[in-house]
């Protein structure tokens, strides 16, 4: 130990922070999300690994090469998994190792192939709904009614609906972009009551000493007092308290998705839809409903948040007009509907 008298030394340094945690601390400090915190960690590590532990900044191009075929080639993961790989393998290059290397702007991104969204007619819309209830069925109504991504639905605060107007104000979408959406008129009476039980269940935690919710952005810094006010609590909270992974202070955090996204399925089930409904399907045919009764597609692209309206387009060729909206010649040949052959069975 140093005495107090003792100058002290430049070269008296605390130890270098392990790799990983180096990643941890400049995803921190950029304001990345927990989320894509947590996957870049992974998939830096996963590159390490399938390279024999060694360190990055001893290999390039022809590793990176290699890791990213392995996972096309060996492990068969879709084109969006693998851009996400090295989207985490580029940031570990640039923003942490800050190596200025002529090989990482010459990779190209997988393609993802060309898809059509899965949309749900009216009436399939309003069976998966009609087996789900209560909390449940109030948010799988908010990615319907509202158009809402899973994730935006779950982090909704209270402030951020606004009844007097009519509407919902999402913060922070896709591309860290806010927007501005309708709030469903059949959504209203519910949710009131939903918020006046959120609210009993927000001040009992204040009561036990808790209360506190995440915030973005250093705003716990800049405002302290705010994690505890009722208009920053999330409107679909969890039903126990967690650790925050990052500061280790006891919260009330927002529900896991993958409660919504079991109910869904199994509502689905049980309307015997067998469309692949998933919760994104909601927000699919949310768009394709509007643009059937006749909205501008400008005014759907705002309320889903798109930054291009080629993006929008896409829900053009899944209304409900079939096979874009030309009539097949079979129907044309006045052929009766009595003169299809009979089905023979046994």
């Amino acid at each position: 130990m140093q005495r107090p008298d003792t100058p002290y030394s430049p070269h008296q340094t605390t130890a270098k922070p392990r790799l990983l945690d180096q990643v941890r601390g400049v995803l921190r400090r950029k304001h990345y999300s927990i989320r894509t915190e947590q996957s870049y960690v992974d998939w830096i590590r996963r590159f390490i690994l399938f390279n024999a532990k060694r360190h990055p900044a001893q290999m390039g191009k022809a590793e990176v090469t290699a890791f990213l075929t392995y996972l096309a080639a060996q492990r068969n993961v879709a084109a969006s998994t693998q851009n996400q790989a090295l989207s985490a393998i580029l940031f570990l290059y640039r923003e942490v190792l800050e190596l200025e290397l002529e090989w990482v702007d010459g990779f190209e991104r997988s393609k993802r192939p060309a898809r059509l969204p899965v949309v749900l007619t009216l009436a399939e819309a309003h069976s998966v709904l009609s087996q789900l209830d209560g909390t449940k069925w109030l948010m799988a109504s908010l990615l319907y009614g509202a158009g809402l991504r899973l994730m935006e639905c779950l982090r909704l605060r209270v402030k951020d609906v606004d009844f007097g107007y009519v509407q919902i104000l999402v913060r922070d979408g896709k591309g860290a972009k806010d927007r501005v959406t309708m709030l469903p008129q059949a959504v209203i009476e519910p949710l009131t009551a939903h918020l006046e039980r959120v609210r009993a269940l927000h001040n009992r935690d204040l009561a036990a000493g808790y209360g506190e919710v995440w915030l973005p952005h250093a705003l716990d810094r800049k405002y302290p007092r705010a994690a505890r006010e009722w208009g920053w609590q999330y409107i679909f909270p969890s039903r126990k308290l967690s650790t925050d992974p990052r500061s280790g202070a006891i919260r009330r955090h927002h529900l896991d998705e993958d409660v919504l996204q079991r109910a869904v399925k199994e509502a689905a089930r049980l309307a015997d839809v067998r469309k692949p409904v998933s919760c994104h399907a909601f927000r699919h045919s949310f768009a394709t409903h509007l643009l059937e009764n006749g909205y501008d597609i400008r005014t759907v692209q705002e309320l889903l948040g798109h930054s291009d309206v080629s993006t929008t387009m896409i829900y053009t060729h899944v209304m409900n007009k079939g096979g874009r909206g030309v009539r097949s010649p079979l129907d044309s040949t006045g052929i009766a509907s009595d003169r299809h052959p009979q089905v023979r069975t046994g």
